[in-house]
């Protein structure tokens, strides 16, 4: 049956290529196959970066303005076909077409923001730096760079990096996670159609040893890493042994601190939908709610409860849902076993997932929101990242000790605090020690134009995603001191240092 379905190819040079290699690409809603993916190796990428390497130098040369003509085009086309490339999010990822729209908008953002490359590659200027020298800087690209993606976002996280990468002057490849390989094909398509040269974006889909070949190839000048710790910690060790260029996010786990005076039933609104969206699959995701005071923690809690167990689940193609299902069985159980683990730690778990009707009705990957109270530190479900539709609440007695709870934690990547007192707000933004604040807001993701990025264990690298660190991660500074002596007026030899 299998071999009937259609097979996603690699998009290299310009070319759709397909090896023998294959598996299957499921729908997690029904558990069925829908396509097969060829898998790469590293013949094909040494293939893919000679495609980058005989395409770049042109593109290189070719001026911002023009490149970012490409980027214009480029947004249209994504534009227009935003229905088709939602579909493919939603069939194989299992989020609702609504969530795998705002993904995608959210990701055109930075298309938008590659349009003006050519501002933001000017470079500075000093007339008269030294006598009669005057010195410059620009930005020139690197070269081939690669990004290497997770299933959660597969339009968003990639469009993160090659828009900017391009504009800047770069060719580059990616390698898109193997569960959700469509939308790369798809964007490497428009692109094609929006002008950009063939070899400047290739597509490798692969395991292990195309992500190895990547890393260790010398002419791969920088990587953009998104997925767990553990392979973001390896892949920056790797890289940056190699001197590349390295930018890798890893993992979270996203507080959110509830005091006193806010606004509870915002809180409970906004909590449950960054919790539970895209069924907790969410690098942003909160999965912890830190409440100040008891009295707090049991108002909030029933509201939390009633609405997780009011939550529309069903398959992700469908509209007017909250939620679909996880990406594939062995997740699903894994965070099932989670549940099992808060129980026996001694977490009260109010609201199962295991229990929605889907669990057992459906052959797809369901598990419906799970919330567990009175959860403490040293739980594994408050330590670890569960990376699913599981909320934990936590009980501290003052704001002190909720500032201090999640600064002692090993991620830093997003964190929230909903109140109504400004002077807590502000105290909160600077104390707390995570890349990403929200004040009434659950999900700060920064727009386009400021840069995407955690803290602690949470990012490997100096610089954030996309946005103005986008520029600075994709290009290299250089520094021309420039001097044209007069005629007959040249300078004999000096031996000390050169100084204004």
């Amino acid at each position: 049956m299998t071999a009937e379905l259609p097979v996603v190819p690699h998009h290299i040079g310009g070319e759709a290529l397909t090896g023998e290699r294959l598996i299957d690409v499921t729908n997690p809603a029904s558990g069925a196959a829908i396509r097969r993916l060829s898998l790469g190796d590293a013949t094909l990428v040494a293939r893919a970066i000679d495609a980058a390497r005989a395409a770049h130098p042109a593109w290189r040369d070719t001026p911002p303005a023009k490149r970012a003509q490409v980027m214009f085009r480029f947004k249209m086309l994504l534009e227009r076909d935003a229905e088709a490339i939602c579909r493919l999010i939603s069939e194989e990822h299992g989020k609702v077409p609504e969530d795998a729209m705002g993904e995608l908008k959210r990701g055109i953002e930075n298309v938008d923001y590659a349009c003006g490359v050519a501002e933001l590659l000017k470079g500075e200027y000093s007339h008269n730096a030294g006598p009669e020298i005057d010195t410059w800087s620009n930005h020139q690209p690197l070269g081939i760079v690669a990004g290497i993606t997770p299933f959660n976002f597969p339009a968003m996280v990639p469009l993160w990096m090659y828009p900017m990468a391009i504009a800047c002057g770069n060719a580059f490849i990616l390698k898109p996670s193997e569960q959700v390989p469509s939308a790369a094909i798809k964007m490497a398509e428009l692109l094609e159609e929006a002008g950009l040269p063939a070899g400047i974006f290739n597509v490798v889909h692969g395991d292990r040893e195309a992500v190895e070949a990547l890393i260790d190839a010398p002419e791969v000048r920088a990587l953009s890493f998104v997925g767990s710790t553990p392979v973001a910690r390896a892949i920056y060790r790797r890289g940056a042994e190699q001197g590349k260029r390295v930018q890798a996010l890893g993992g979270a786990k996203n507080h959110a601190v509830v005091l006193p005076d806010a606004d509870l039933d915002n809180a409970a609104n906004t909590l449950v939908g960054a919790a539970f969206g895209s069924a907790g699959e969410r690098c942003m995701a909160i999965s912890v709610a830190v409440c100040v005071g008891d009295a707090t923690a049991d108002a909030l809690v029933e509201k939390l409860a009633g609405q997780a167990r009011e939550l529309r689940i069903g398959t992700g193609t469908e509209h007017g849902l909250d939620m679909g299902a996880l990406i594939n069985a062995s997740h699903r159980d894994k965070v099932a076993g989670y549940l099992e683990q808060g129980v026996a730690s001694g977490a009260e778990l109010l609201v199962d997932g295991r229990e929605h009707p889907l669990v057992a009705a459906s052959p797809g990957y369901f598990l419906g929101a799970s919330l567990f109270d009175r959860v403490t530190p040293e739980m594994s479900i408050y330590r670890d990242e569960i990376f699913g539709p599981v909320l934990c609440v936590v009980r501290v007695t003052s704001f002190d000790d909720a500032i201090a709870l999640i600064n002692a934690h090993q991620y830093g990547n997003g964190t929230c605090l909903f109140t109504g007192d400004g002077e807590a707000a502000r105290r909160f933004a600077d104390s707390i020690e995570v890349g990403m604040v929200g004040i009434n807001v659950p999900l700060p993701v920064p727009v386009a134009f400021h840069s995407f990025g955690g803290w602690k264990e949470s990012l490997f690298g100096d610089l954030h995603a996309y946005g103005p660190d986008a520029v600075r991660f994709y290009t290299r500074r250089k520094a021309i001191s420039q001097r044209w002596p007069r005629p007959l007026q040249r300078d004999g030899a000096d031996f000390s240092f050169p100084s204004n």
